[in-house]
């Protein structure tokens, strides 16, 4: 037997989250120093994946199969396509960073405080999330895939309302409270999105007769297995609302701003750079591939659903007052990317779509991490206690600017190749859609050049100008992310040579092609 190596890449930081959770109280350096350890290990094991991976090879590699509850045909089936294993890639990056930028922010409250905040939990949490992570983007087995997409929510919930954001201008006491309104929203929110999948996975049970996502797929695709209309479409759309929920989509979306505002940097990147991208990456491995005809019929409505998000995301990010609203806000209009990038049914579209969710997770980590050393500085989340701060530091402006930049799609970073593709995708397609989605672009340049202008620039006000300027620690979590930026911004090919097989075998399963140009090219 070949060595499991996807079951490796998820297995080793769930027992890194057992032995950092079991180390001693007094042991917090220990803690610290463990996690770190075991996310980097864990990332080697991910660039292994890759490296092992095939493009050209078949559509899931790696595969890993037992029989598991054979009474009710469920199995521990593992495979990545190469959208999967390039999101396996993003989580195990990005792991070690948050790790990293979040160093402190379990700590006593106080030099020789009784108090403690549990520093073993939180790391652990941080490891916990992402072995489940992993291994949602490695199911092939609906009810394996059920399983952690749902079990996620539980230290996600832990992370949110027992590690807030100290910065918070109405006290402790307030403080909690409003952690624990942002955590249990999240946790309603996303438990009723897969409680409805629930009833959808044993829809799907009592139609195919198994959960196999290669199997069913092959089953449709022969036609051995056929779906009465209806049933297809409902099926899809409990799969869908869940996802969207994650994703997340308008109207499903009022979680995350409040969710992001009082938690961490660290924890808010988690959230919108690693588990919310769950959301999106099932929208093309089970949606399209379990109902192709269904997500054909509901694509008008998603594609709607998708510009409201971009529009309406990015005219809350405009007014915000709050610093980490605002991040929040902008994630929701680039999340309305992705999902129109998906659903648009052409290549360029889905892999920009890709694309996208790969470049969002380096430029948001970017942007909250700086963010957040910033906001640990000053001790306030809102943009008005600010200005001046480039004079004062100017390295944490510099990466904040990138980081800003790199939000509104700035042409030479990451995000621009992405947004660029997606823009195109469904302008072949959808030219209306694609038309009114640009709009998006410019209010992103709005409100993100408007954030640095009065953060950053202007008189120094007298609660900055002590400010210390990024550490070696903080350089060591910014500069790697701000390098990946240039480097994808310039030449995105190892990526999209990565996810472009994967995203024509997805066409293919919803009998899709590209359209045709509408104008001959000149001869």
């Amino acid at each position: 037997m070949s060595f499991p190596l996807l079951t490796a890449t998820a297995v080793l930081p769930a027992i890194g989250a057992v032995a950092t959770a079991a180390v001693p109280a007094a042991r917090r350096t220990a803690a610290k120093w463990l996690a770190l350890l075991v996310s980097l290990a864990t990332l080697a094991l991910a660039i292994t994946v890759l490296v092992r991976f095939d493009p050209d090879g078949g559509r899931y590699q790696l595969t890993e199969s037992h029989s598991w509850i054979a009474a009710f045909g469920v199995r521990y089936e593992l495979g990545v396509d190469g959208i999967g294993v390039a999101l396996l890639a993003l989580t195990a990056l990005l792991i070690p960073f948050i790790i990293l930028a979040g160093w402190h922010d379990a700590d006593p409250l106080e030099t020789g405080s009784k108090r403690w905040r549990p520093t073993q939990g939180f790391f652990a949490l941080i490891l916990a999330v992402e072995a489940m992570v992993i291994i949602s983007f490695e199911a092939t087995d609906v009810f394996l895939f059920y399983i952690f997409f749902e079990a996620m929510l539980i230290p996600m919930y832990f992370l949110i309302g027992g590690f807030g954001d100290r910065a918070h201008e109405h006290g402790e006491q307030a403080a909690s409270t409003q952690r624990s309104y942002a955590a249990v929203k999240f946790l309603l929110y996303n438990l009723v999105g897969g409680l409805i999948m629930l009833a959808a996975v044993i829809g799907l049970y009592v139609v195919a007769g198994n959960f196999s996502l290669q199997e069913i797929a092959q089953a449709r695709a022969n036609g051995s297995l056929h779906m009465a209309t209806s049933t297809e479409r409902w099926l899809f759309l409990g799969f869908f609302f869940a996802f969207a929920v994650k994703a997340p989509l308008w109207p499903l979306h009022t979680w995350l701003p409040n969710a992001m505002q009082e938690s961490t940097a660290p924890v808010a990147v988690l959230i919108t750079a690693v588990v919310d991208k769950v959301g999106t990456f099932a929208m093309l491995r089970f949606c399209l591939q379990l109902f192709p005809e269904a997500s054909k019929w509901a694509t008008p409505a998603i594609l709607v659903l998708a510009l409201i998000s971009i529009v309406y995301g990015a005219l809350l990010a405009v007014g915000q007052r709050d610093i980490k609203r605002l991040v929040a806000y902008a994630s929701i209009s680039h999340f309305g990317f992705i999902i129109m990038g998906i659903f648009a049914m052409t290549s360029q579209g889905q892999s920009g779509a890709t694309l996208y969710m790969i470049n969002h997770g380096i430029s948001t980590a970017a942007l909250m991490l700086v963010a957040g050393f910033l906001i640990s500085r000053r001790g306030s989340r809102l943009i008005a206690d600010y200005g001046g701060v480039q004079k004062v530091a100017p390295v944490l402006a510099g990466t904040f600017l990138i980081g800003s930049l790199a939000t509104l799609s700035l042409p030479g970073l990451a995000p621009f190749v992405s947004e660029f593709l997606v823009l195109v995708g469904t302008f072949t397609r959808y030219p209306a859609i694609g038309i009114i989605a640009t709009f998006g672009i410019v209010l992103a340049a709005l409100y993100t050049l408007v954030l640095y202008q009065r953060t950053m620039t202007g008189p120094v006000k007298p609660e900055v100008s002590a400010m210390p300027d990024l550490r070696v620690r903080e350089l060591l979590v910014v500069a790697p992310l701000v390098v990946l930026l240039i480097f994808l911004g310039v030449y995105p090919k190892p990526v999209t040579d990565i996810v472009n097989p994967a995203v024509k075998s997805t066409l293919s399963d919803v009998h899709k092609k590209d359209p045709k140009p509408s104008v001959e090219a000149a001869k």
